[in-house]
This record gives C-alpha cells, structure tokens and sequence, in this order.
C-alpha cells in the first residue's frame, strides 16, 4: 500500500488500486457524473486516469483516496489531496460514483482528507477547483467551510473550462472544527 488508509463512521480512505479499475471506469464513463471534470472517458482513458492517481502517490506520497463504503465494502468515489504540474493551488477534489451520491460521503470523506493535509503533509491552505454550474460541489465546499476566492487557471488540458477556486486556510480549518 503506498500510503495510510483513514478511517471515518462510514468511509475507509485508502490509496487506489488495480482493483478499483471497474468501478473507476463505470465512473468515469458516465457523462452526467463527468460533466465538470473534462467529460466522460472510455475504459483505456479511465485506466490512464487511475495510473496518474496511483502514480501520484508513488511520487509524491500523497493523492486522491479511493472511497470505499465501510458497510458493504463498495467502492463509492475517489477524493482527497491532489497538485499535479503547474496546478494552481493545493487542492482536495472530490468525484463520486451514482452509488455514493446523497449521503454526505463528498463532506465526510473530505473532512478526513483535509485534516490529513494539514496535519500530514503540512499544507497551509487548501482549495477546491469548480466549475460555477456545479452546484451540488459548490454546496460541499461551503459545508466544509470554504469561501469563494474567486477565478482560477487551471493548466491544459482545463485551461478552456471555467473553475472558480473556493478554499481556506489551514488556520481556518483548524479554527472551525475546534
């Protein structure tokens, strides 16, 4: 395993997985579910896509988390930590599968990714990359107290969508959830 698996009431939190792949690319290829995250792929495109988040925690020690639903073990969304080249901003995204929506997994999941960059990979702020149609990630990031900040350029390939940068500081974070 190339990192921690966190743990909240209902969700585990770990690195993703050569097992992961089915539900990742049924994900992934769903064109309502991708509509704000550069569209639907098809399954070559997806394993790509899950590589780069293995990848990324190979070389950097840190990436999104695969969302498993504790209860019955099922893969639900992928979440958490996440700066690839020329990003603008130390993000904690959040995508989840039709499985995982209405829960409250995107909040949940997110505030144990959250205190686990502040606290293990000393990151001193944070932001969320969304589109201004998003409204139901526009509604997580406000639940996880964060602030619109206003436009923000993504590198290509999403430098032709429009992302709005909502964050917060770590200091701000950290005076919230006492």
């Amino acid at each position: 395993m190339l990192g921690p698996t966190l743990q909240t009431e209902r969700l585990l939190l770990r690195p993703p997985c050569e097992a992961d792949y089915a539900p990742f690319a049924e994900m992934m290829g769903d064109v309502e579910l991708t509509r704000f995250i550069g569209g639907a792929k098809p399954p070559a495109l997806a394993w790509r896509g899950l590589a780069t988040m293995v990848g990324c925690w190979a070389m950097r020690g840190y990436g999104m988390f695969a969302l498993i639903e504790k209860e019955t073990g099922a893969w639900v969304g992928q979440l958490g930590p996440w700066k690839p080249a020329e990003w603008p901003g130390n993000e904690i995204g959040w995508t989840l599968a039709r499985r995982g929506i209405g829960k409250g997994y995107a909040v949940e999941g997110a505030t144990a990714a959250m205190d686990w960059a502040f606290d293990h990979l000393g990151w001193t702020e944070v932001i969320h990359c969304i589109d201004p149609n998003n409204e139901p990630s526009i509604r997580v990031a406000e639940r996880l107290g964060s602030r619109r900040l206003g436009p923000i350029q993504c590198p290509p390939p999403y430098d032709q969508v429009e992302s709005i940068a909502w964050g917060q500081s770590a200091e701000d974070w950290r005076a919230r959830r006492a």
